[in-house]
């Protein structure tokens, strides 16, 4: 115990040197402001007791003296706009006492462990992480009730705003995933954080820092004239240098603090906190992946899932069971979950799940006709089935506007149709056309040109254990039920980069999908992109993936103008199933986190392509849709999920070779020229 009371003190010191350290770029950023003002004041005393006199002092005061007014202004201006600016707050759904009052139990237990201040609040985010977060500022709740003591206390509020405790936000996906045990072992390091929080320095400067970060994000914004302007680019400059000069004493500060908090932390369950570190990395795994796979496709179609949490021990069970490296994990699951610590855990996890659709895909903060919650066992029907009969009308209509016949000279009467002979017939290459030929890479690289944005799709998380990505080519081979999600309805959440897949060599199954990205892709003005994409494939398929990544933008386009025409709900107002927090920040920038890179137009054209055969199986053959907790949508034939379909639709894109896949379909025992129903 006295090694980890060493190690606490020694942390905790040099969190308050830093923090220390910042308050004094503080104090003398307000010196040097005041400077002007102490030279005004020595030259007026000086003139009044006739020690300095005559003209040149006489200007040099009238000069001294307009400047200190100025400075002062200026300076009063920078402050009051830290002061008051609005600091960034976390997305969460609070957590009420009366909702949960045996995790609060278990919190503050868990703080007297460790003789620290217990949080204030707590609250869930759709992540998995954990962190303490302040939230004192007034504009982050109700101003405080005045009681009759603080009639005679003027201080009182603001001593108690600095006493309070920061909120704990625990990430939902551990409440369901972790057992009581584990999380207690997991939250101590948090927890242990309210005591240096609690002291005056680090409060001091964490707040110091805060408002200046928060009066960047102010001064950011246009002005409505060229002298509002003027002002916001002179406070943010002022804000930013005051930032750099505290940016390497903060982390430090930062630092210090976690150590400490580790150290305190050793005391309490630390053989467990061991094994419970290693499934919070599975338990990001599986998050990301029921995200990317499974929840993705119902946003875009309208549906957000409503038990989000509920999911991700699904899919974490089904990685148990097909990963032996996951052997064990499940047999957890007889112990008590740490969700049994929440009175209404469904409630909860619906609220979250809102969240996490507002976060990552920019839904609206109510249900409604076109964005309603949808359970686990209506998802085949209304989120699969959907979005493939909605992707193959959308390759019906191109086909339409190409020009493609609906039925071949004398078919049968009744079927012309959508069928998928005639998506067939027209990607068959005939011995006089050839593929379009592969571009080196090597051959014609241009040093200025834009590097594909398809080449390296994944990006890390800040709580990411570890990353995976997959190439086009590696997602071509992939169970192609994944990439059958319709066009994303919010084009903001398509054209941005996000977190990708966490998956191993273990964990990741040989016949797992690519995760379906959006239509939107970049060009950069000459079509050069869009040629690298389609390289390898016959002509008609890169005109008909031209043709399906147009209609997709026209639709992202028709969807955002409608988006961009609705108000958004006024400040201070929360909706949805629980009070979601929407109140402690801006949601007109929505997603925050968008989750997929952009789709290229081969990936298009094959996720088109693959909800065509799929329709075709389900209308003909008396195939299934069916959901995959790692993979997402999925083909089922007898119960069983068919995942060597891909192959087959690769070969018909890249070579225009449609053998394998009508051998594929003959031996289902799919008719292809038969009419399917398309919505």
């Amino acid at each position: 115990m006295t090694g980890i009371g060493g190690g606490v003190e020694l942390g905790a010191q040099a969190a308050r040197s830093r923090a220390l350290a910042v308050l004094r770029v503080r104090s003398r950023a307000l010196a040097v402001a005041l400077l002007p003002a102490a030279v005004a004041v020595i030259l007026l005393a000086g003139g009044s007791t006739g020690h300095l006199v005559g003209g040149g002092w006489d200007a040099a005061r009238w000069a001294v003296s307009v400047l200190a007014l100025l400075v002062l202004a200026a300076t009063a201006a920078v402050a009051l706009v830290v002061a008051r600016a609005r600091p960034a707050v976390t997305p969460t759904v609070a957590v009420a006492e009366e909702s949960a009052p045996d995790l609060y139990r278990m919190v503050r237990d868990l703080a007297d462990r460790l003789d620290v201040p217990a949080p204030s609040a707590i609250a869930l985010t759709p992540d998995c992480d954990s962190w303490l977060e302040d939230r004192t500022h007034p504009a982050h709740g109700p101003p405080p009730a005045r009681d009759h003591d603080d009639l005679s206390d003027p201080v009182g509020p603001a001593r108690r705003r600095s006493a309070a405790a920061p909120v704990l936000v625990i990430g939902s996906p551990f409440l369901w995933w972790m057992r009581v045990g584990e999380l207690r072992a997991v939250l101590a390091p948090v927890v242990a954080g309210t005591g240096p929080a609690a002291h005056p320095d680090i409060a001091a400067a964490r707040r110091f820092i805060r408002g200046l970060d928060a009066a960047v994000a102010a001064t950011s914004t246009d002005g409505r004239g060229p002298l509002a302007r003027a002002a916001r680019g002179g406070i943010g400059g002022v804000s930013r240098l005051l930032l750099r000069g505290c940016r390497v004493h903060a982390a430090e500060m930062e630092r210090g603090v976690a150590a400490a908090a580790a150290e305190r932390a050793q005391a309490v369950d630390y053989g467990l906190r061991i094994v419970a570190q290693e499934q919070v990395g599975l338990a990001y795994a599986g998050w990301d992946r029921l995200l990317t796979r499974v929840a993705l496709p119902a946003w875009r179609m309208g549906r957000w899932p409503s038990r989000l949490d509920v999911g991700v021990v699904a899919a974490l069970t089904e990685l148990s069971r097909r990963d032996r490296l996951a052997e064990g994990f499940a047999s957890r699951l007889g112990e008590r979950p740490a969700c049994d610590l929440l009175e209404e855990p469904g409630l909860m996890d619906e609220a979250v799940s809102l969240l996490a659709a507002r976060l990552f895909h920019g839904g609206p903060a109510e249900t409604g006709p076109d964005w309603a919650p949808v359970g686990w066992e209506e998802y085949p029907e209304e989120v699969v089935d959907r979005a493939w009969r909605t992707d193959a009308a959308r390759l019906h209509r191109v086909l339409d506007t190409l020009g493609v016949r609906r039925a071949a000279e004398g078919a049968a009467p009744g079927t012309d149709g959508p069928t998928l002979s005639r998506v067939l017939d027209h990607l068959t290459t005939t011995p006089a056309e050839a593929p379009v030929p592969a571009r080196d890479p090597a051959a014609d690289a241009d040093p200025d040109a834009t590097p594909d944005p398809d080449a390296t799709p994944g990006t890390a998380h800040h709580a990411t254990p570890g990353t995976g990505t997959a190439t086009p080519d590696d997602q071509a081979t992939s169970d192609p039920q994944a990439a059958t999600a319709s066009a994303p309805s919010d084009p903001q959440a398509a054209t941005t980069p996000g977190p990708q897949p966490l998956t191993t060599p273990d964990d990741q199954p040989a016949d797992a999908p690519a995760a379906p990205g959006s239509a939107d892709h970049s060009d950069d003005g000459n079509g050069t992109e869009d040629d690298d994409d389609l390289a390898g494939t016959t002509p008609r398929g890169a005109a008909l993936a031209a043709g399906l990544s147009a209609q997709l933008a026209r639709e992202e386009a028709r969807t955002q103008a409608l988006a961009s025409g609705t108000a958004p709900p006024p400040p201070g107002t929360t909706t949805g199933p629980a009070a979601t927090g929407t109140a402690l920040w801006d949601d007109r920038a929505l997603p925050l986190l968008p989750l997929q890179p952009p789709r290229t137009g081969r990936e298009i054209l094959t996720a088109h392509i693959t909800a065509m055969v799929c329709c075709a199986a389900m209308d003909t053959a008396g195939v299934t849709p069916g959901l995959d907790w790692l993979d997402g949508p999925t083909l089922l034939v007898d119960g069983a999920r068919r995942a060597d379909l891909a192959l087959h639709v690769r070969s018909l894109v890249e070579t225009g070779d449609p053998a394998p896949l009508r051998a594929w379909l003959s031996d289902l025992g799919v008719r292809p020229e038969k009419p399917v129903r398309l919505v």
